[in-house]
């Protein structure tokens, strides 16, 4: 029992823990429409280009939380526009923003930030949490699973049948808009628990590992809002007793639960066969 509360002493850890939670049920939770999508290169994508908004914050003086959502709402409005006005695939817009915002950020840093530390940017600084960084990511996160409460029934139909959407003359243009910009706030939110270059996992990992339980949408959030907690909770005491960089170990953590389930699965696809098979 010790080894569970020993890190509970310092308020350090306490706040880690706590904005690993949030982040790991808020990504877990609007991972699934992004698995359900197929908008996992979207969601990488977006978490690259906010790069210049953050330089530019840091240049500025303002919070590095604020830039990166001007530049995750830009690049959402941006792929949406390209590829709603100007009939291109969503892969290549998605391209065409990600190079020019990417190369952006690479120039305004070789320009005037030699000497900036941006690392926990790119890896997360997870036990550098503060209470007001808490508080930002709770209002944050609060807000995003508050907008998929309200529209649930409207991106349950599309994104198992969008054809069905439009049948029903669903605003489909402004659920998409919408959900760009969820993906923005949602990055924002996790950007210093796990930084840019894993942001990925913690979005479509849990949600993958989900897939495999159950096909059911209630369930596979609740699923995947657990193994995103689970693996939130375990990278921080990894982090603490290993001394290791929390960020990566959530997603180490997250990845592991992955490939259990993955060989549960796997198992449990098999067995009904040899069964079967079985004289």
């Amino acid at each position: 029992m010790s080894f569970l509360l020993a890190p509970l002493q310092y308020d350090f850890i306490v706040r880690a823990l706590v904005a690993a939670i949030i982040v790991g049920v808020v990504c877990s939770v609007l991972g699934v429409y992004i698995v359900l999508r197929g908008m996992a290169f979207l969601g990488d994508a977006m978490a690259h280009t906010i790069l210049p908004g953050v330089v530019a914050a840091y240049f500025l003086g303002w919070p590095l939380a604020v830039g990166a959502l001007v530049m995750g709402v830009l690049t959402a409005l941006g792929i949406g526009f390209l590829t709603r006005r100007a009939a291109l695939q969503e892969d290549t817009a998605i391209g065409v923003i990600l190079a020019g915002f990417f190369a952006l950020g690479v120039a305004l840093l070789s320009a005037g930030a030699s000497s900036v530390d941006l690392a926990h940017f790119l890896f997360g600084n997870l036990l550098g949490v503060s209470s007001g960084d808490l508080l930002i990511t709770a209002a944050l996160g609060g807000l995003v699973l508050l907008v998929i409460f309200l529209f649930y029934k409207e991106f349950l139909v599309l994104s198992f049948d969008p054809l069905l959407a439009t049948t029903l003359r669903l605003p489909t243009t402004f659920l998409h808009y919408l959900l760009l910009l969820l993906i923005a706030v949602t990055i924002v939110v996790a950007l210093q628990v796990v930084g840019v270059a894993l942001m990925l996992a913690i979005l479509v990992t849990p949600a993958a590992a989900a897939s495999f339980v159950t096909h059911r949408l209630p369930a596979m959030m609740a699923v995947s809002a657990l193994i995103g907690v689970v693996s939130g909770v375990a990278g921080v005491y990894a982090g603490y007793y290993l001394d290791i960089a929390s960020g990566p170990a959530v997603v180490l953590a997250a990845t592991l639960i992955f490939l259990v389930v993955l060989a549960f699965s796997a198992l449990r696809r098999r067995s009904p066969a040899a069964e079967g098979a079985a004289p």
